[in-house]
């Protein structure tokens, strides 16, 4: 957390407490005693996404724990976070977490495979050549924390983790990172770890897990080559946004990527 803006603290602590409860944009300013407009520009300053955004992805999240968690049906779950039609939550969840309600709730043996294969790889980290160029974005990966495991870095297309990144790989191990080719655009690099041992439906809700995002984009334009970006992993602080995007389906993704390369 961070003293700028420090009566956002309280608000977020205020979300956290209410999560089941309805939560207005009047109701989350009033609680800190500021209109809705300023209350939504110092938020959004502050932690990147506007207020009602942030309820929603914890409130994704409060789904996925209660789809691991609990016999509720995928109906009563979208009910218990505030949506009143099936369709809408499942289409919402399936486009922030990468797959639907009722498979993320049956992935836990996809979870510890993707992880046990991950394992077995050792050393893994190998770039590809790209038919064609256009800017490469390279750093590295540090940890505030000691650390051994998985590293999931990826470029977003908002300052949260959620749907599949525009450009994302797996590490090894802690050190350097490179996206090739990447287009023209808007970016946010936001990067987790997956420590060693971890349980499969940890690694399904990585509320713990190290990790860092960048709130300020990252701009890429059509004359850019190469861009330096160094990245520090922390521990989670209360101002992060959840961490939606299924890890195993990443790891899947990435699977896939060495799986074809190596027939090639």
């Amino acid at each position: 957390m961070t003293n700028r803006y420090s009566e956002i603290d309280e608000a977020i602590a205020y979300i956290h407490q209410h999560i089941y409860e309805p939560l207005s944009l009047s109701r989350l300013a009033g609680h800190v005693a500021y209109s809705p407009y300023h209350f939504t520009r110092i938020f959004k300053e502050r932690i990147g996404l506007s207020p009602l955004y942030f309820v929603s992805s914890l409130r994704l999240q409060k789904a996925k724990e209660l789809l691991l968690r609990t016999d509720l049906t995928v109906r009563d779950i979208g009910l218990e976070i505030g949506q009143q039609s099936l369709g809408t939550f499942t289409s919402r969840f399936t486009e922030r977490v990468g797959m639907t309600p009722s498979q993320f709730r049956n992935s836990t043996l996809q979870a510890e495979g993707h992880f046990q294969s991950l394992q077995r790889l050792g050393d893994w980290r190998t770039s590809y050549p790209d038919a064609f160029q256009h800017a490469r974005i390279e750093g590295s990966v540090k940890s505030e924390l000691p650390f051994e495991g998985v590293i999931l870095i990826g470029l977003f297309s908002k300052p949260i983790p959620e749907g599949p990144p525009q450009y994302g790989t797996l590490l090894p191990t802690l050190g350097d990172f490179s996206f090739t080719n990447v287009r023209p655009g808007i970016y946010y690099l936001m990067a987790t770890s997956v420590s060693w041992g971890m349980q499969p439906t940890d690694i399904l809700l990585p509320h713990n897990t190290l990790r860092t995002r960048s709130k300020e984009p990252i701009i890429v334009e059509s004359t850019s080559s190469i861009l330096q970006k160094e990245v520090t992993l922390y521990a989670p602080r209360l101002d992060d946004p959840p961490i939606l995007i299924s890890l195993p389906l990443l790891m899947k993704n990435f699977l896939d990527q060495v799986r074809q390369h190596s027939n090639r």
